[in-house]
């Protein structure tokens, strides 16, 4: 079988693969088998990945023949400036650092806003009105330890945020505080969650349900968002911690 016969033999898959490889921008490939590894909030992610891009471009251009910053790079240009920048294996860490701080201060700002806030709820439902109107003992000292670990989760949340804001510009940031960060969010979560059952419980047992409802359901809901937060950090420190 000759060349022709063999070129013509070749399945439209491998067509395509060939056709791929060779039509592909070397920059744009580059940039995104590093956002597949990447982990974290989509913004943020995108932000780095464009900074990167345009930093590859003006490289590009200047390795170029007569080239310069602002003008269409060659493929050629355009590989070597890959080549000088680094591969993911080298890249991603860094980039994943980052994304991994940004996504800890993010899950440590909202256990802040949104965990001691079960403290009110508990003061204001212990001092509802009449005693016939108040929570059961056994609830209203299970809700009052509860407010009690969702507060001492904030003001771990604080101690986080600190430790990772203008701290962190002249101390490293330890590489196990995201996780810390995020079990401190899944602890605030779990109090939350344990609270709006206990809410929930207590509103069939006392005469003042709809407030006891009415604080069921924020709890729930904030324990939403902590949860998927936390779940989050959690998910961008593991690479970190693998690694």
């Amino acid at each position: 079988m000759n060349a022709a016969d063999r070129s013509g033999s070749a399945g439209p898959a491998e067509a395509g693969a060939d056709a791929g490889a060779g039509g592909s921008d070397p920059i744009e490939a580059h940039v995104a088998e590093l956002a597949a590894v990447l982990r974290g909030a989509e913004r943020e992610k995108a932000r780095m990945l464009a900074e990167l891009r345009e930093g590859l471009l003006d490289a590009a251009a200047e390795l170029a023949p007569g080239g310069e910053p602002g003008r269409e790079p060659g493929r050629e240009a355009a590989r070597e400036a890959v080549r000088q920048f680094g591969g993911v294996a080298e890249l991603a860490p860094g980039f994943q650092r980052e994304l991994t701080v940004v996504q800890a201060r993010h899950t440590s700002r909202r256990i802040l806003l949104l965990a001691p806030l079960l403290l009110p709820c508990w003061y204001l439902l212990a001092a509802a009105g009449p005693t016939a109107h108040r929570l059961p003992y056994a609830a209203g000292v299970l809700l009052a330890h509860l407010g009690g670990t969702a507060a001492a989760a904030g003001l771990a949340a604080a101690v986080f945020l600190a430790a990772t804001g203008r701290l962190a510009r002249r101390l490293s940031t330890p590489d196990l505080l995201p996780v810390m960060v995020a079990w401190t969010g899944t602890t605030a979560a779990v109090a939350l969650a344990l609270s709006a059952f206990t809410l929930t419980i207590a509103s069939l047992l006392t005469s003042a349900w709809p407030l006891c409802a009415l604080a069921g359901a924020v709890a729930i809901v904030f324990h939403a968002k902590i949860a998927a937060s936390a779940r989050a950090c959690r998910q961008c420190a593991r690479p970190a911690v693998a690694a």
